[in-house]
C-alpha cells in the first residue's frame, strides 16, 4: 500500500482504523499538537524521555503539512482525540475545525515502523492475526518531569513466542527512533500492570502465557497520559493505534 493513497483514503473518512500493519517499512508516528505557550515545557519532556517520545519532526507553529509526508495533519491521520484542561473531550476524523494558527505539533515515534521487521524475523504479531488494536497500559515506570508534564509511562503490550524473544529484542533495538528494544519482559505486575485481559488503551489480545511472553515497549500514547495530569486548555493526539504514516522508509529496513 502507497502511503499517500492511505491517506486519501483517511482524509476522505474512508479509513478509520488501526494503522498497525498500514505501509509496511514505512515511518509511522504518534501526534501531539498544543499551543505555542506550552511548546517549550512538552520539548524538554520528550528531550528528557526519549524512549517513549522519540522526536521525528517538530512542526512551526500553524504548520499543517509536515516534513516527513505529503499530508495535512488535520486530516490525515484515521483519528484523534482531544483533551481539554486535562480531561479527554473528544474523538473525532479530523481537527478541521479546531485547528488554530498557535498550535505546535510533535510527530513521535512508533513501534508499528518496526512490526515488519519482526514478521520478516519470523515473529507473529497477534493483534494483527485477531483485527484487533495493539494493547497499551499504564505503568509505575517514572518519567522525567518538565515544566508542567510529568507522570509515567505508557506501554505496548506484544506476546512473543518463548524461543523468540532474543529475536525480537535483537530487532527492535536498532529501531532507536521508533522505541527501540523493551523497556520490560515478562512479570506485568513489576511494572504496575494487573490484568493484560483490561488494558488502558487498544484491545486485549489472545495467546497461551504457556507458550508466549508478554513484553513490554515504551509508547507513543505516554503524552496523552502526561496531559491528563498536565491540564493544557487543549491538546490534541491521535488516537491510540492511529498514526500519521509518513513517506519515509525506515533505514533500518535497508540495513537489517
Amino acid at each position: 500500500m502507497e502511503p499517500y493513497k492511505v491517506r486519501t483514503a483517511m482524509r476522505n473518512e474512508e479509513k478509520n482504523g488501526t494503522t498497525s500493519g498500514f505501509c509496511e517499512g514505512y515511518i509511522q508516528t504518534n501526534m501531539v499538537t498544543l499551543p505555542k505557550e506550552y511548546v517549550f515545557d512538552f520539548l524538554l519532556f520528550c528531550m528528557r524521555n526519549p524512549k517513549p517520545c522519540p522526536l521525528v519532526e517538530v512542526m512551526e507553529a500553524g504548520q499543517t503539512a509536515p516534513q516527513v509526508a505529503d499530508a495535512d495533519i488535520r486530516t490525515d491521520l484515521p483519528r484523534y482525540r482531544i483533551y481539554r484542561d486535562g480531561k479527554f473531550s473528544e474523538e473525532v476524523l479530523n481537527i478541521s475545525d479546531v485547528w488554530r494558527e498557535d498550535f505546535v505539533t510533535f510527530l513521535i515515534g512508533c513501534s508499528f515502523t518496526f512490526e515488519k521487521a519482526l514478521l520478516d524475523g519470523g515473529i507473529p504479531l497477534f493483534h494483527q492475526e485477531q483485527e484487533k488494536v495493539v494493547p497499551m497500559f499504564d505503568t509505575t515506570i517514572p518519567l522525567d518531569p518538565a515544566g508542567i508534564f510529568q507522570g509515567n509511562m505508557v506501554v505496548s503490550m506484544r506476546a512473543i513466542p518463548n524461543h523468540l524473544i532474543d529475536q525480537a529484542l535483537t530487532i527492535s533495538d536498532r529501531f532507536e527512533q521508533s522505541h527501540g528494544s523493551p523497556v520490560h519482559i515478562g512479570s506485568p505486575e513489576e511494572i504496575g500492570i494487573t490484568d493484560l485481559h483490561n488494558p488502558d488503551y487498544g484491545e486485549a489480545v489472545d495467546f497461551d502465557p504457556a507458550e508466549a511472553t508478554p513484553v513490554f515497549w515504551a509508547c507513543g500514547v505516554t503524552p496523552q497520559n502526561a496531559a491528563l495530569q498536565a491540564k493544557p486548555s487543549i491538546m490534541i493526539t491521535h488516537a491510540p493505534g492511529h498514526m500519521l504514516i509518513t513517506d519515509q522508509l525506515d533505514p533500518n529496513y535497508e540495513n537489517g
